[in-house]
């Protein structure tokens, strides 16, 4: 099995590193299902859980893994999941239901080709809005993108403090490269970690209510077993967490929205990469970021001033970063392993519409390529804008 210690080389997988993460995030229970390619995570944690007194159940389906992972964090323990495509279209309800019901989680979804079962062993990035919308109704959305090995284990604790501080669902979107490949890693020390856990109440029992009206979205939460009385269900709730009247539905779902909006600063994770003096952009996330940066390089060897915008956190989407990058560049290219997801937020942000936002969309499962991001800049005429808004390469 691997180590955990700190300071010292290892060799991990971006799976492996997604359960080492968790466990240092403070996880004590885990339910899933067995799917490619994501399958390392479970079977991490369901040697590790064990040994430091938390659980792991392998359940029967995905819609029961998050039933559970739900109720586990109800009863007080950090909870996990983690599925593929198909599973993460499954888990979509109770998804909905943990955001309603603001019951903290994360759920890693190691992206796959799809849609139905796809193409279980290869990569892709068609999950994105479905980390947003998958379920029905305006809640609040959090999904992180790793790009690394060991950003699969620092995320993984970015989303469980969030979870915990926001009471939300928390998305990590990996994807079949990021999950599977192998780097040399050192896991930072423990001790040098910031680890959130959920405010407990300090008022008296009798007073506490289980959904407070908290402009910020941040507010305390009892677990079951510890003598606070209060109401679960997936309904529109007031404050004691039983129905709703009209007026406190629309204060609900205000305060749903003020998660994100009132935590803008804290929610918006870019990393950029030789954007100082860029005339081009390259916008990209997860796997493709790192073929994105080299493809910079490349680029600016060839005497092409192009720089890399890299979500860390692609919901809420980074609105401040893309906006100022209208001010500065000619254009945006943004390649994705999909048909355009990425590319139609970054479009509806535009605040320059003489700038053009161009896609690079590689639809085959196969990892986009440093050249192919470097030969679509280099074939589009920025300076006519003739060339079509996107471009969709299969080789």
């Amino acid at each position: 099995m691997v180590t955990t210690a700190a300071q010292k080389p290892i060799l991990l997988s971006g799976n492996e590193a997604v359960a080492l993460g968790a466990l240092a995030a403070g996880v004590r229970f885990y339910a899933g299902y067995p799917i490619t390619p994501s399958t390392e995570i479970a079977e991490v944690l369901a040697v590790e859980l064990p040994k430091i007194g938390g659980k792991f159940i392998q359940m029967e389906d995905e819609i029961a893994s998050m039933g559970a992972v739900i109720g586990a964090s109800l009863a007080g323990s950090k909870s996990l999941t983690a599925t593929s495509g198909p599973g993460f279209s499954l888990m979509q309800e109770h998804i909905g239901y943990a955001a309603m019901a603001e019951v903290p989680c994360v759920i890693v979804d190691v992206m796959r080709g799809g849609p139905s079962t796809g193409l279980p062993t290869k990569t892709s990035q068609a999950d994105i809005m479905q980390a947003k919308y998958g379920s029905h109704g305006d809640y609040p959305s959090f999904a992180l993108m790793p790009n690394s090995v060991l950003e699969c284990y620092t995320l993984t604790i970015k989303a469980f403090n969030f979870s915990e501080k926001y009471r939300v669902p928390v998305i990590l979107l990996s994807d079949e490269v990021i999950g599977h490949m192998r780097e040399r890693v050192v896991l930072p020390d423990p001790a040098t970690l910031e680890i959130i856990n959920r405010k407990a109440p300090t008022e008296p029992r009798e007073w506490y209510r289980h959904y407070p009206d908290k402009t910020t979205g941040i507010a305390p939460m009892a677990s079951f077993g510890e003598g606070y009385r209060y109401h679960v269900t997936g309904l529109t709730h007031e404050e004691h967490g039983f129905d709703a009247t009209s007026q406190e539905v629309a204060k609900l779902l205000e305060k749903f929205k003020n998660k994100e909006i009132r935590n803008t600063k804290e929610l918006t994770m870019c990393e950029s990469f030789c954007m100082e003096d860029a005339e081009i952009c390259i916008f990209a996330a997860g796997s493709v970021a790192r073929s994105a940066r080299q493809a910079v390089r490349i680029l600016r060897e060839k005497g092409v001033k192009a720089g890399l915008l890299r979500p860390q956190l692609v919901w809420p989407f980074p609105k401040m970063p893309v906006e100022e990058v209208y001010d500065q560049v000619r254009f945006i290219l943004v390649p994705e392993m999909n048909v355009g997801q990425l590319r139609k937020e970054v479009e509806r942000l535009r605040t320059n519409m003489r700038v053009k936002v161009k896609g690079l969309n590689v639809l085959n499962s196969v990892m986009i390529t440093a050249e192919q991001v470097v030969e679509r800049v280099l074939q589009i005429d920025f300076r006519s804008g003739s060339e079509s808004e996107g471009g969709t390469s299969n080789g």
